[in-house]
Formats: C-alpha cells, structure tokens, sequence
C-alpha cells in the first residue's frame, strides 16, 4: 500500500512539474502583462551561419519567460508574499502601506542617495538654458518643468525600512537652484502639489490622476500666459476602471482597478492618423477651436496631460524622442516650445542633450591660457550624424569645476558654445563630457581645426588644439 501510495505521488508531482512545459502546446504566457521585454525563442544558427553556442542557455530563457500559466504563478505568487510578508515580488515595484505601491526607480531619490554632482546638475541646468536660447532666438515661447515622483508628495505610505535617508538635499531641489541661477523658465510642479489637500496621485500607479494632470496643465498653461479653459468647476464622473503600472507588474492577473476621474464633454480635439494610446512615441493633434502650435517633449506624465494641451492648441505634436531634435519645432511649425520630465530621470537629462546647431557666440579667447600641448587634457571625436557633424569629447575633471562653459573654436574662426553633459565609457561615468552639433552645409572640408576653451569666472583655458576628420557622404561634407 505504502509503494503505490508513494508511485502515485511521484506520478502526479512529475505531472505537475510537466504541466508549464507541456502547456506550451495549447496555452501561452501572455506576454503583454508584463513591463519588459521577454526573451525570444533562439535560433540554432548565427548570423554568420555557424552553430550557436549559446541555443541551450538562450532556450532557457525563453522558456522562463513563456512557460504555461507563468502570469497564474507570478500572480500568485506575488499575492502570496504581498500578504504574507508585505513585499513585492517584482523589481521594479515597492509595496508601500495601505495599498499603495511606489516605481523602485524612484528610491535614490526619495533615500536622498546617489546624489548627482553639482557638475551633473549644472549640465542639466545649462543645456535647458542653451535650448531656451535657441528657442527663443527664433520667437517661440519654451518652458520646463519636472513631474514629481510619486513618493517625493506622499512618501508616507513607503515601506519603514524606506525612510532612513542618507542625504539632506535633493536632485530636484539643486536643480531648482540651478534653473533659477540660469535664468531657465520653469513651473515648479512639487510646489504646486504640495499645497493641496487632495491626494492627486493613483495609489497602485506610479503617475498622476487627471485631476492632477489636469492641475499641473493649467499651470503651465498660466506660465505660458494662454487663455485655457478651466477644470476647477467642470463637470466629471468617476468610474473605478483604471489599472495602474505597477499594479500590472506587480500583480498581472489580480490587478485591482481604481477611481479615475472624467470630465465630460471636455474635449474637442482630434488626432492625426492612427494612435494606439497616449503612450505612442509621436503623437499630433488638431484641435479647430483653438489657436497656436505646440511641441511637447513629454515622457509617461504626458499621457494624462495630452488631452489639455490639444484642447488649448490648434496644432499640438507631442514627442517621446530622446535626445530632444530641436528642429522638429522647425518642422511642425511650433509656437510653443514644453519639455517636461520625471523627477526620477533627471539623472539621464544629464547624459542626453539636445540634438541641435551649437549656438554661435561672439566672445574674445585672446586672453585664454594655452594649456593644449599637455597631453590627455581633452579629446575630440567627429562622425557625421544627420544633417549635422557631431563633435564630441570629454575634459580633465581637475580643470572644469561646477560652472565652467565649454567653447569649440574651428579653423580659428567661428566660436560655438559646446552642450555639457555626463559621458559613461565602459563602465565609467564622468560629468565632464560635452557635444557640439553644426551643420554639414556649414563645413566646406572634412579636415577641422579644433580648438576647445574652458571659461570660468576667474580664467579661460585652452585645453584642446588638433585636427579632427569625419567621412564625407557625397557633395560638402556629406
């Protein structure tokens, strides 16, 4: 009795192992639950038409990924430690108290850890001052502004082992200082939510509500001196049908659907073309009761703040390209130049300026110090990137300091104001880059003298002079 007592566990436990393995047959994990990328099925050949070593490995894999029943057992799981343990069982999400859930991203910020340097915020502050200018060089309007991390407004739900910070003074709150020394136009949106009473964030979501959507809009709408039309008195329903990021990733079939606010009859506008969801990489509306045009680079906060702009603008283009391709005010003829970004990626603001013509500048290097025959003080590549010649390198960080501008002299002539930015190389980050764009049409040979000054308040530097050559692509420089 004992051995078929024991046959018949051993049957149904190998069946149960089976079970994710066979139900590859007729059941698929669905793969649209998840935030990420899952791994594809290999192949036994590679490019190059040899045999693939790694098939056993990259199979694993895949299987990992798409095994039958993997969002039951993820779900389940995940349900099971949440109430059991109170953790969350997905990386990138924190379970906080009450409900809520936090982005994990947002942790250094909220720990105050990991701080960026003062020469990191100063390249934010900076290039957002040099896309001011070139934007307003051509008599457009430009504004920025910084969407709060959900726990920088409502950090009392986090975790307890979340809230011993170990640093005083915020990303957010040097670069406030910073805009302002820059002279950067900018709406202050952690300031405008913390003076409400209302909680305008979704519990089990890393993003505003509407109404929060609705609030940071008008806001900026007010900065932009519009007339817009006004939603603190504009009916609404709430209907409990929205599903939160993190929720999603957290719990992939148990997700639990909260309030949402809708105001009716709000909008008229319309999209161009076909659009999936506000999440779309390039999305432009028409809105025939409005006038003016506008281009927003906006990242996942822009979704709920879409409908408000298109309503306000009789042509709108909102963008989620990074690096920010500033000719594309050009292009959509854009009055009304919005950039708006998570708190959480002020980090990578750092590491991703524009991609725009260097401002030229009228500025005297007669006085500069001649440092540029010591060796490693500076390097300067050149490759042609679109209609542009790229120009990029990095300094020594002994001689750059928080504040020093960086200028690129070629042919001992024209002058351009260099992008400052954070540059990472194999494994090795350094606040000390800077990048420089000029049109191919502005270059009559593939041969440039550069020369690269560093100016700070008490002296100007050379620290650069050689000859750069980048690949012609037919007709002047490419």
């Amino acid at each position: 009795m004992k051995k078929k007592a024991m046959t018949v566990y051993l049957v149904l436990a190998l069946a149960l192992c089976l079970v994710p393995f066979a139900g590859l047959l007729w059941k698929k994990s669905g793969e649209s639950l998840e935030n990420r990328t899952l791994a594809s099925f290999p192949s036994i050949r590679t490019e190059d038409g040899g045999w693939n070593v790694q098939f056993l490995s990259q199979a694993g894999d895949y299987f990992e990924d798409h095994f039958a029943y993997r969002q039951e057992m993820v779900t389940a799981d995940a349900l099971l430690k949440a109430s059991l343990l109170g953790v969350s069982t997905a990386d990138g999400v924190i379970k906080g108290t009450d409900g809520w859930l936090y982005y994990k991203d947002s942790l250094d910020d909220y720990l105050v850890q990991n701080t960026l340097s003062d020469r990191a915020i100063f390249n934010i502050a900076h290039t957002l001052a040099m896309m001011q200018g070139i934007v307003e060089e051509s008599g457009r309007q430009f504004l920025f502004t910084v969407a709060p991390n959900k726990n920088s407004l409502y950090g009392e739900h986090m975790p307890y082992y979340d809230r011993a910070k170990v640093g005083e003074v915020k990303n957010i709150a040097k670069l406030q200082e910073a805009l302002a020394q820059e002279g950067v136009h900018y709406v202050n949106l952690h300031a405008l939510f913390e003076g409400q009473d209302e909680v305008l964030y979704h519990q089990r979501d890393s993003h505003w509500n509407n109404k929060g959507a609705a609030l940071a809009a008008q806001a900026l709408l007010d900065a932009l001196d519009r007339e817009h039309a006004s939603y603190e008195d504009a009916p609404f329903e709430i209907r409990k049908d929205y599903e939160g990021d993190l929720d999603k990733m957290l719990f992939p079939l148990a997700v639990t659907p909260e309030d949402e606010i809708y105001y009716t009859d709000a909008f008229t506008y319309q999209y161009e073309g076909e659009v999936e969801s506000n999440f779309d990489p390039d999305i432009r509306t028409t809105c025939a009761d409005a006038k003016g045009s506008l281009l927003m680079y906006r990242d996942s906060f822009g979704n709920a703040l879409l409908p408000f702009f298109a309503q306000e603008y009789e042509k709108a283009r909102f963008s989620r390209g990074i690096p920010y391709y500033l000719d594309d005010m050009i292009f959509c003829g854009a009055d009304t130049v919005l950039v708006e970004r998570a708190e959480r990626f002020l980090p990578d603001m750092a590491m991703d300026p524009p991609t725009a013509q260097a401002p030229r500048v009228q500025i005297s290097l007669a006085d500069a110090k001649d440092r540029s025959a010591d060796e490693g003080l500076a390097d300067c590549e050149a490759q042609t990137q679109g209609m542009y010649v790229q120009l990029k390198g990095t300094v020594d960080p002994s001689l750059v300091g928080d504040r020093a501008k960086i200028y690129l002299r070629t042919d001992g002539e024209t002058i351009y104001e260099a992008f400052p930015m954070t540059t990472e190389s194999d494994g090795e980050k350094t606040d000390c880059g800077y990048v420089v764009y000029i049109q191919k049409e502005r270059l009559l040979d593939n041969d440039l003298k550069i020369e690269l000054f560093l100016a700070s308040d008490e002296e100007t530097v050379k620290v650069y002079d050689s000859k750069v050559s980048f690949e012609f692509q037919g007709g002047i420089a490419g």
